[in-house]
């Protein structure tokens, strides 16, 4: 999977997961950029983001994302 794919499906997640159809992540896309993202909801997206790309997040990786390209990282890792 290349990475154009992989922010698309994650675009897709985050809508789904936020509820907003206008969401587009980007590399540097993070919670702040999302006024929904808090703490728990940061919890639903790791886990749709793991059912989505059929991957499994340990928590020092959860708690290192600093935005939307790491996740990027982490799923590119995992996949390929």
């Amino acid at each position: 999977m290349k990475r154009e794919e992989v922010y698309e499906k994650l675009s897709v997640v985050f809508r789904d997961v936020f509820d907003d159809e206008s969401i587009e992540v980007t590399e540097s896309t993070t919670s702040n950029d999302i006024a929904d993202w808090d703490s728990l909801e940061h919890i639903n997206l790791i886990a749709a983001v793991e059912q989505e790309f059929h991957v499994k997040f340990n928590m020092g990786q959860v708690v290192s994302m600093k935005n939307v390209g790491e996740m990027a990282d982490i799923i590119m890792s995992q996949i390929g």
